[in-house]
């Protein structure tokens, strides 16, 4: 694994952040007392989010292999978070070991740790980028240096949109998300999963008010604001829908029986 830029110095451990948090939920220990704090005072109000943060990372793992089966050799993952074993690029290059990865994120801890865990275990073909999704032109040309964007990639941004308003002075998710797609070869792949009110909109509202209190925005978003990150894509059967439920493995099946999972996923290919 290679990087395309040095690191910062510097590591901001004064505030949770949702990489962090995250790795907590996913029983990781590359976090903090600051995310250790929020991650609790959610779970204090929502259930489901250790059941939700595992049933991303599985869903990523199937939408990946689906991608890499349909003959994808190149993969984008924005918000990538804590590497967690297995990652993209390890069920990418089980499929495919020829396949080219690239890893971006805006915290150094999670770039420092993708470093350390990722370097000499990966084909060549892994690296990575400290970049802000928000920073579309910076994010693209870093990934440039690493894949062919004249080529079909797979881009992938699991559990992050939930982070990013619509609003067209503020994130504008949906011009962002607009312009990732547009700067995709034709038989791209779009990867997405969000959290929903629809499914448990008590706990949900009291989860995102942890997260605004402790600076963090959280947008969650009705089926119909999630299908529209779709529009003008072929989207992938069985379509945009509770996660568990995308193309489901025996594993998946059984983890329903555990309660419900307030988040949509799909999958969509650029015609």
């Amino acid at each position: 694994m290679t990087g395309s830029e040095s690191l910062p110095a510097r590591l901001d451990t004064s505030r949770p952040h949702p990489a962090r948090v995250y790795d907590w939920w996913l029983g990781g220990k590359d976090n903090y007392p600051v995310d250790e704090e929020l991650a609790r005072r959610i779970l204090a109000v929502d259930g489901t989010v250790l059941r939700g943060a595992r049933a991303n990372r599985r869903f990523m793992h199937r939408a990946v292999r689906t991608a890499a089966e349909a003959g994808i050799r190149q993969f984008l993952d924005i918000g990538t978070g804590i590497p967690t074993e297995p990652n993209l690029h390890q069920v990418a290059q089980g499929v495919a070991p020829e396949s080219k990865v690239v890893y971006a994120d805006n915290d150094p801890i999670v770039l420092r740790h993708a470093e350390a865990l990722l370097n000499g275990t990966a084909e060549g073909g892994t690296d990575y980028a400290h970049a802000d999704v928000r920073d579309i032109d910076a994010l693209l040309d870093r990934a440039g240096e690493s894949l062919d964007l004249t080529e079909p990639v797979a881009l992938s941004l699991v559990a992050l949109t939930h982070y990013l308003d619509d609003d067209p002075d503020g994130d504008d998710v949906y011009g962002l998300l607009r312009r990732y797609v547009a700067a995709l070869a034709p038989g791209s792949y779009l990867i997405l999963s969000q959290v929903t009110p629809d499914l448990s909109p008590e706990a949900i509202e009291q989860a995102a008010n942890q997260f605004r209190r402790s600076g963090t925005p959280f947008h969650p978003r009705s089926l119909a604001e999630f299908s529209r990150f779709f529009d003008g894509l072929e989207l992938l059967g069985p379509g945009v829908i509770p996660v568990y439920g995308w193309r489901p493995e025996p594993e998946d099946v059984a983890a329903q029986a555990e309660g419900i999972v307030p988040v949509y996923a799909g999958v969509a290919r650029k015609v």
